[in-house]
């Protein structure tokens, strides 16, 4: 289903949206006078144009600047200068700017908006795509940032290159956003190409971009990012140990299918009050970025106290009967263990969920295997990991967030194969034994605990729905000091993570 195309939005120059989302008067241009060696008169003729229409020497401008006091490296289309092509000239000057930004450990700040490759130079400059991908590759694999604000309209080669590649991607409302440009595609069909499939909105409703932000929007939004994708890895100070009263301390002891019980009451506090009453900063993101998302599933950066990391929750309130946690939701979370690894930035998965769907749908989406890919990609990542137990653990698509260096749990979560009812089904034919199934399967946070499968088990008291905010800000101390170490020591093993399920 797509959305309506929202109204073309008001076109800024490189320029002015540079003077928007930098601090006044810290721009520092990086560009040297574009070569233009061996271009033809008549092609000479067009760049001059070109530069006196736009007032930029080419479709390009690359420097730095301060953007909420913190430097940053930017590259910023021009869409006046022959409609944001890129040619020889424009691409020498990405590629040697992006490189300059990983020479000087710079986030990098990119704002595309062209129509893609030059035509008047053709084949030559449309494979300069490829030395511009490998420059931003490059800049990520030194674990700089790499932010991306697409501006309307970016297509072609530049959408399917550095438009593309954003560790965060936000983008202009009413931009269109595409690889085909509409007027190809009409002019060699014979059709128009369908509405509102080419929208930022679009792309947001389908998990491909992150966000949807006016201009004057994106500085406070990139520069809450940075808070915390720059945030210190090394050197980090612990902080004080947790009080003891935070922890489950044995009494009084809750039976099993109490707990399963409170862990499904519907006021129950979940993944978003956790953040909003324990997280200092979050910036939500969106989908897999490869067109698809589920509301099954929070992902985003946060930070507990000054503890920065990646976060997956599985989201309660996103889950219903009628749509469940799908495989999609486990690709995402996968580009979030792609995310921390990049960053090396510490992941949090948050366990809280009725089970993964049991449908059609998930079977023909891979189900199965994204469990699996799951699994493997965060028993093997390399970047310290750590699970909180919230509420509900049912199935597989609980399983597959549970690997971790440390695990983390609230004293009426629980983790099992089945809901207590479907085991009770297998064994005994019917529902009416699920009590005794949960008690008799151990699925308690606390048998986890004496398991050691579980590091930590956070008291509720007398359950979390009675007292929200005061659970919450228990988790979090509790967080902020599990990530502080975690920093301090850095990823476990594999083996080590596996070791606790002998």
């Amino acid at each position: 289903m797509t959305q309506a195309a929202q109204p073309t939005p008001a076109r800024l120059s490189a320029a002015e949206l540079i003077d928007l989302v930098l601090d006044e008067g810290s721009w520092t241009s990086w560009d040297t006078a574009p070569d233009r060696t061996g271009v033809s008169e008549e092609y000479a003729a067009v760049l001059a144009a070109a530069q006196e229409k736009s007032g930029a020497d080419e479709s390009v401008l690359t420097g730095e600047g301060l953007m909420h006091g913190r430097r940053v490296a930017v590259v910023m289309g021009e869409f006046a200068f022959l409609a944001g092509s890129i040619g020889r000239a424009a691409a020498d000057r990405l590629v040697t700017s992006i490189e300059r930004a990983t020479r000087e450990g710079l986030p990098l700040l990119a704002g595309p908006v062209s129509g893609g490759t030059r035509m008047q130079e053709g084949t030559p400059a449309f494979v300069q795509m490829v030395r511009i991908t490998e420059a931003v590759a490059a800049h990520k694999e030194a674990g700089l940032p790499y932010l991306v604000y697409l501006r309307h309209p970016t297509t072609g080669g530049v959408m399917a290159s550095w438009g593309s590649l954003g560790h965060v991607t936000v983008a202009e409302p009413g931009a269109l956003l595409g690889f085909l440009g509409p007027r190809v595609y009409s002019t060699l069909y014979g059709r128009e190409f369908p509405e509102g499939v080419q929208t930022s909105e679009n792309l947001y409703a389908r998990g491909i971009i992150d966000a949807v932000l006016a201009p004057d929007q994106i500085a406070d939004i990139l520069g809450r990012a940075l808070t915390i994708l720059l945030a210190p890895r090394e050197g980090v100070a612990t902080v004080p140990p947790v009080s003891p009263d935070h922890f489950y301390d044995g009494s009084p002891e809750v039976d099993t299918w109490d707990a399963v019980q409170r862990s499904r009451r519907e006021d129950r506090p979940g993944i978003r009050r956790l953040l909003r009453y324990a997280a200092t900063d979050v910036v939500p993101l969106n989908g897999t970025g490869s067109g698809e998302a589920d509301p099954g599933l929070l992902i985003g950066l946060a930070r507990f106290g000054q503890a920065p990391c990646v976060l997956l929750g599985q989201d309660r309130r996103g889950q219903t009967r009628e749509r469940p946690m799908g495989p999609e939701a486990l690709r995402e979370a996968r580009r979030g263990m792609r995310l921390a690894s990049d960053l090396g930035l510490p992941l949090v998965t948050v366990i809280d969920t009725q089970g993964a769907a049991l449908s059609p749908d998930a079977e023909n989406g891979g189900l199965a295997g994204e469990i699996a890919r799951c699994l493997s990609d965060l028993v093997t990542l390399d970047a310290p990991t750590l699970c909180l137990m919230l509420g509900e653990g049912n199935g597989g698509g609980a399983l597959a967030f549970l690997p971790a260096d440390r695990v983390v749990a609230a004293q009426h979560a629980w983790l099992s194969p089945l809901p207590p009812e479907g085991a009770s089904a297998i064994v005994h034919r019917d529902t009416a034994h699920a009590p005794d199934m949960a008690r008799a399967q151990q699925v308690r946070a606390i048998d986890l605990h004496a398991r050691g499968i579980v590091d930590l088990v956070v008291a509720e008291r007398p359950d979390a729905a009675e007292e929200p905010e005061a659970f919450c800000q228990r988790v979090g101390t509790v967080l902020e000091h599990e990530l502080t170490t975690l920093l301090a020591h850095g990823p476990g093993s594999p083996a080590d993570r596996a070791r606790r399920y002998v």
